[in-house]
């Protein structure tokens, strides 16, 4: 009897363990499913957004309202809607795109930009500043040339910039030697190789003087106007690069003081007003 009562144990033991094991494995499979197509963690890591957003803020993004990407395929799965202008979005960053990046959408495919001293103008309309928008740096004066600057060989520099065309699907854009740094990249990123000979423009080996847009392209500035790496920079935001929006602050404390070596500090830094957030 004793020898049945053991026996029965193991097995109770063993059924809760499976049954542990499984409820692990589903709980995981869910997380990473909710990871993946719904929402994600997100850490702000410089000052690029403030004071709209802190470095040190812990963010949701929601992921589905743009129609999250079918990892490893070109598949988007069903959008809310489509990404307005003024969304705080984290999309890859386009000159390395395994780092993920936080700015505002500024304007989108179809649209005009230009920046006349510090002011945005979106089809010739000007735009209203973000709530908590800030300039930190000296005024730079129109047609005076900033290094790094987007596209290279312009005049234009982070307070003056444009007037330039943001690309949408089907625009038809020509190709020329004055025209191929606004345009290299974006070719390139649609899978064709682009080069100079002289004065002509070759795509795959082609001579091209005209070239169709495939994909729909934003432009992404970050809210901290003279302290941010953004379109300005590096270019056109690929729509399938954009990640997904930003929605809320779920922890906040200063990234520069080491949990490891001065805990109580780092727990004091905490900023609990921050928490619970809406990011907008």
């Amino acid at each position: 009897m004793k020898k049945q009562n053991t026996t029965s144990k193991e097995k109770n033991g063993k059924a809760q363990s499976r049954e542990w094991f499984e409820a692990l494995v589903i709980a995981a499979l869910v997380a990473t499913i909710l990871r993946m197509f719904v929402i994600e963690s997100y850490r702000i890591p410089t000052g690029s957004m403030e004071k709209t957003l802190l470095a040190g803020d812990f963010l949701f993004v929601n992921k589905f309202v743009y129609g999250a990407k079918v990892p490893f395929t070109d598949i988007s799965l069903p959008k809310v809607h489509d990404v307005r202008r003024g969304d705080i979005i984290v999309f890859k960053f386009p000159r390395d795109r395994s780092l993920n990046y936080i700015k505002r959408c500024i304007a989108l495919p179809g649209d005009n930009l230009e920046i006349r001293n510090q002011q945005v103008y979106i089809n010739g309309k000007g735009m209203q500043l973000p709530p908590h928008a800030q300039f930190i740096g000296i005024k730079m004066p129109a047609g005076v040339p900033e290094f790094q600057i987007f596209p290279s060989m312009s005049d234009y520099n982070k307070d003056n910039y444009g007037p330039l065309r943001i690309p949408r699907s089907g625009d038809e854009i020509t190709l020329t030697p004055g025209t191929l740094p606004l345009y290299r990249d974006l070719i390139a990123y649609e899978g064709h190789t682009v080069s100079l000979v002289g004065d002509q423009v070759f795509i795959d080996g082609q001579a091209a003087n005209r070239y169709t847009v495939a994909r729909n392209y934003y432009f992404a500035m970050g809210d901290n106007r003279d302290n941010s790496l953004d379109s300005r920079y590096w270019g056109f935001l690929p729509e399938s690069d954009i990640v997904g929006q930003a929605m809320m602050v779920y922890w906040s404390w200063d990234p520069d003081l080491p949990l490891l070596f001065d805990p109580v500090e780092k727990i004091a830094s905490i900023r609990w007003n921050r928490i619970g957030l809406a990011v907008h």
